[in-house]
């Protein structure tokens, strides 16, 4: 991702979820967060959906994955999943981490087809409407 992609990335954000970030905390992943790594993934010149996860030492957290909605159901979300496990492999990785709301049927989906386990509910851990997370994680292993 390059800082010209944000206004499209927040685009799709708006869409994707009820809390979406705006300008200035993707420029801050881009420029700011040293653990931040950021992907974007184009079809005919056009950004159909990003990846944000940051890897710390070894641990590897999805931040943020989204696709737009005119793309969804074509395995795209895949793509980038795909991105950051070849990544945080590459960075030597033990695990993949994220938190997904225990309403978002689609992200269970997509996370199950990578092996993602449940470890534990965060309680409350969305501030819009007060919703329970899964914690979710995936043993890559390392090196």
């Amino acid at each position: 991702m390059q800082v010209e992609d944000i206004d499209d990335v927040i685009q799709i954000d708006a869409v994707s979820f009820p809390v979406p970030w705006n300008k200035e905390q993707y420029l801050y992943e881009l420029e700011g967060n040293e653990f931040a790594q950021l992907y974007v993934l184009e079809e005919n010149h056009k950004i159909i959906g990003y990846v944000d996860f940051w890897i710390t030492f070894e641990i590897c957290q999805l931040a943020k994955i989204a696709v737009d909605p005119n793309y969804r159901g074509h395995k795209k979300a895949h793509e980038l999943m795909d991105v950051m496990i070849e990544q945080a492999t590459s960075k030597e990785c033990e695990t993949i981490s994220l938190e997904v709301r225990v309403s978002n049927q689609a992200a269970h989906k997509l996370y199950e087809a990578y092996d993602f386990i449940k470890v534990n509910v965060r309680k409350n851990y969305y501030q819009d409407n007060g919703e329970d997370a899964d914690l979710l994680v995936k043993a890559i292993g390392g090196f």
